[in-house]
């Protein structure tokens, strides 16, 4: 009987395919590698040095763009506006997200002290590690993206404003060369721009206040993958607020309360709209208008904010707050309340305002040190479902007739702003699963 000869691979041939098939390895390894311990910056600089001027971004994003009126974007904006496609790290610490979580968004700008602070609050909150922290930057500052970088006490997920003012230097929304200034004459100046009610033309790091905000709301509720399907509420927290321990569990209790004790309720909130005051320490719920520390709605509430894009993108004001409060809820036809706890669980600690970031040649000093003592009470969750509400029916606000502080008048910030409202619900668009 003939034996049976193995058939034998020649030597030069194996080697070949084994170093294919090891630089492949070494090559998906050292990608996971970069993605999860990399500062953003030092991709960018990789990024940057092989990047092909007519690469277009994803499928998703190239769909609508020929439809909106969007700022030609440089590099640095294509590879922000990338980034913020890619998942939120610490999976492999938090691989699930607790059922009916609360998503929790920080909106930041240029304050690290301030980050800092928040950062640390936050990594004493109760149940933090149940949610997702999603971080909203104003462009993009390397401070910054450091410390969210160390944040290791829940998923996190970075987004970057892609048409912030701070990331084009030298075109709109940034400082274009032909740019009127303060209350330059347009004919006289051979310039460009509107001015506001005032008289004054925009200022771009003024601007960029009101932008970010609301073209971060848009991006959370409609655009990000992680939240474009939530139903749920989402709490919105700044980096200028101390977040006590027991906040998150507050805000579930409240978002679960809502229906029953305050059907007329927009919002839970985390602190008074009074941000001087601590609350009242009552044994009640409390009803008021909505505030800006620690705020938090659902689908329906953003559904019809979003139905008032025009009214929020003209009005002449670029505070996202009081333009919320002079035109947007009052457009709603009834009073705007939220329900909060007798007790404070955030607190606005933050003396430099946020066009008054670092760098500047006036800057606002503050080392961002904090003196906030939590007592004992609020180290946990302090809401008692059998309280009932007291109801704040008249607190003083913005009155019929008010027309905003100004800041506000450019054709061009109006355009960006309706062009951010639109960015995902143009018709027959398909969002990737």
């Amino acid at each position: 009987m003939a034996s049976y000869k193995k058939p034998r691979i020649k030597d030069g041939a194996l080697r070949r395919f084994l170093s294919v098939v090891l630089i492949t390895l070494l090559g998906v390894v050292l990608l996971i590698f970069l993605l999860r311990t990399n500062p953003v910056s030092n991709l960018v600089t990789q990024y940057s040095n092989g990047l092909d001027q007519s690469s277009q971004l994803t499928d998703f994003y190239s769909q609508f763009r020929g439809k909106l009126n969007l700022p030609k974007q440089n590099d640095f904006s294509i590879f922000l506006e990338k980034r913020n496609q890619l998942p939120p790290r610490n999976l492999d610490l938090f691989p699930k997200l607790a059922k009916d979580h609360i998503t929790i968004v920080l909106y930041v700008h240029n304050r690290p002290q301030y980050l800092q602070v928040v950062a640390n609050t936050l990594s004493r909150v109760v149940g933090i590690s149940e949610t997702l922290l999603i971080v909203s930057h104003d462009g993009y500052f390397e401070e910054m993206n450091n410390i969210v970088e160390g944040i290791r006490f829940c998923q996190v997920k970075q987004i970057f404003a892609p048409y912030s003012p701070h990331i084009f230097p030298d075109s709109f929304p940034g400082v274009s060369p032909t740019d009127c200034k303060d209350k330059d004459d347009p004919i006289k100046q051979h310039c460009k721009g509107n001015h506001d009610q005032y008289g004054n033309h925009r200022s771009p790091k003024i601007v960029s206040l009101k932008h970010h905000w609301w073209w971060m709301m848009n991006t959370v509720w409609d655009g990000l993958k992680e939240t474009r399907q939530h139903l749920g509420h989402i709490l919105f927290v700044e980096e200028d607020h101390f977040i006590f321990p027991n906040a998150y569990r507050n805000l579930q209790k409240l978002t679960a309360l809502k229906p029953q004790k305050c059907p007329d309720c927009y919002a839970a909130n985390l602190a008074p709209s009074d941000v001087n005051s601590k609350g009242e320490g009552w044994d009640s719920l409390v009803a008021e208008r909505m505030g800006n520390v620690g705020y938090a709605f659902n689908r329906t509430v953003w559904r019809k904010i979003h139905k008032k894009a025009k009214e929020f993108c003209f009005f002449d004001d670029y505070n996202w707050d009081i333009t919320m409060w002079a035109t947007v809820y009052p457009s709603f036809g009834r009073p705007v309340y939220t329900l909060r706890g007798p007790r404070t669980s955030a607190v606005h600690f933050g003396k430099c305002g946020l066009h008054q970031g670092q760098g500047e040649k006036v800057s606002c000093i503050d080392n961002g040190v904090v003196n906030i003592q939590v007592e004992e009470i609020d180290k946990a969750g302090n809401i008692n479902s059998e309280w009932g509400v007291h109801v704040y029916k008249h607190q003083a606000g913005y009155q019929a007739g008010f027309r905003g502080w100004g800041g506000w008048g450019d054709y061009r910030d109006h355009q960006l702003c309706l062009d951010f409202a639109n960015m995902y619900s143009l018709k027959n668009t398909s969002f990737p699963s």
